[in-house]
């Protein structure tokens, strides 16, 4: 996972401004979870940039969801300017360099990066049953899809996978009956007409192979540093559902495959998932007690991950008390919602007897956050209101000439760029059919004064059912995020 190169230095306490003292981060408190929030335009971005380039520098590998194309900027050096020179001084950063850091670029589109994809299979039918926006009824009909796809051995890789499993199951629904109960023609229809707005929003990209190999995003450069894989969203954020399902899923992903790593002196992997409110609006309570779940562990696999969102109220309660560190910019306060996530932000604050912690919320400038870290306890230090220190890489996105360089250059690029169609539930499904239809034609006219035979597709529904228990060794078992129990 980690290719050729330096071994990390001892990890530092990372600097995130200045307040009434220099304001750090320690690397070995980053797995306890994070919080930036603040109104569009309080500078959130910057101080996410910053992060990610800190944790690199510190041989952290980075996973960072760039919304609004700002920070393909990370892999080119900041340039010079009044300001920025003015804020090193009064923060006081006797070392700070221009320099880019090392990114990898991915598009779930394939356009502005690295195509990143996942299968439907690993994907699992409770986040598809989500993105979908299946009922009960429908959510029921899609498990039953995946369980016979399960125990036939059928890959489903893609979204014409998935498309020809259901027509395959609709065709069949009176043998399926007595094992899995009826199904319903209007949720086959809910769910055809569900893949092909999926399709719509280009999803049919997302889903296939070659899928995101995990081990890919846990790399460091020659010189020791973190990658930091930089997710092009701006497009994708245009499917919220698709967007919010992706996230998921690389998170529940990352829980079920990384070992238990216990107390490190840094992460081994930092996330920051913006637009985060995106992941939790109507999700619906089964999903969110399996993201709480998956939160409040995946701290012991070595991950961190911070959110980012306009406002505190955006995340769900069981998830925002896990959150250690909070870096809150300014916040707004015209309409009730307003006020009250601004006492909200304040109350979760240690507080400081120099400042009123609410006042001082709405009355922060562009680049001025209230900041809370961990001390080397596990304890959250008083807030303090921080100067947020410049990044060192550029402000702002890399040209397209730049991208393109980045992306030429990958060592990931052979393994990645080009898509597989590799046989699966379409392809084996397909041959079943004309198998089934040249036996049917065979033997058709023998079959007259006898009784009513099995049609060929109800007998070789039947005949794997039989079988079933002899292939139950490979049959796809689902993670904290699926339906089906067990553990990969």
């Amino acid at each position: 996972m980690v290719h050729e190169s330096l071994p990390p230095a001892p990890s530092q306490p990372i600097l995130i401004g200045q307040g009434q003292r220099p304001v750090h981060l320690l690397p070995a408190m980053a797995n306890r979870h994070g919080l930036i929030a603040g109104a569009t335009g309080t500078g959130k971005t910057i101080t996410l940039q910053v992060l990610a380039e800190s944790f690199s520098r510190q041989g952290v590998p980075v996973f960072v969801v760039d919304v609004k194309g700002d920070l393909s900027g990370l892999g080119a050096p900041g340039r010079s300017h009044a300001k920025i020179l003015e804020r090193i001084e009064r923060i006081g950063i006797p070392d700070f360099t221009f320099c880019a850091s090392p990114v990898e670029l991915w598009d779930p589109l394939g356009e502005q990066g690295l195509p990143l994809r996942t299968t439907i299979t690993e994907m699992g039918p409770l986040l598809l049953g989500r993105l979908l926006s299946l009922n009960n009824i429908q959510q029921g009909l899609l498990a039953l899809v995946f369980r016979v796809a399960d125990e036939q051995g059928l890959l489903l890789l893609d979204i014409q996978d998935l498309r020809a499993t259901l027509l395959h199951v609709a065709d069949n629904a009176r043998a399926l009956r007595s094992s899995y109960g009826n199904v319903s023609a209007a949720s086959v229809g809910a769910v055809q007409r569900g893949l092909l707005a999926l399709e719509q929003q280009g999803a049919d990209r997302i889903f296939g192979e070659p899928a995101l190999a995990l081990g890919d995003l846990l790399r460091l450069d020659h010189r020791g540093r973190g990658l930091i894989n930089v997710l092009a969203a701006e497009r994708l954020l245009l499917a919220p559902d698709l967007y919010a399902t992706l996230l998921l899923w690389l998170l529940a992903e990352l829980y079920e495959e990384l070992p238990e790593v216990g107390d490190l002196d840094r992460p081994k992997l930092m996330l920051f998932f913006d637009e985060a409110h995106l992941m939790f609006d109507d999700a619906p309570k089964a999903l969110l007690d399996k993201v709480e779940q998956v939160v409040r562990l995946i701290r012991s696999k070595g991950v961190g991950v911070y959110f980012v969102t306009q406002s505190p109220l955006d995340i769900p309660p069981p998830v925002l008390g896990q959150l250690g560190s909070r870096i809150q910019h300014a916040l707004r306060a015209f309409a009730p919602r307003d006020r009250k996530a601004v006492r909200s932000a304040a109350e979760a604050f240690r507080p400081n007897p120099d400042f009123d912690t609410t006042v001082a919320i709405t009355n922060l400038a562009v680049g001025e956050a209230l900041v809370s870290t961990l001390d080397d306890a596990g304890s959250p230090e008083p807030v303090q209101r921080v100067l947020i220190r410049p990044p060192e890489s550029l402000i702002g996105p890399l040209t397209p000439g730049a991208r393109q360089a980045v992306m030429s250059a990958s060592r990931l690029y052979a393994s990645y760029h080009k898509s597989v169609d590799r046989e699966s539930a379409y392809e084996i499904l397909q041959r079943r059919t004309r198998a089934a239809s040249e036996a049917a034609e065979a033997v058709g006219g023998s079959a007259t004064g006898r009784r009513r035979s099995d049609s060929p597709l109800e007998a070789l529904l039947k005949s794997a059912a039989r079988s079933a228990g002899h292939h139950i060794g490979r049959q796809l078992v689902r993670g904290i995020l699926g339906a089906l129990a067990g553990r990969r």
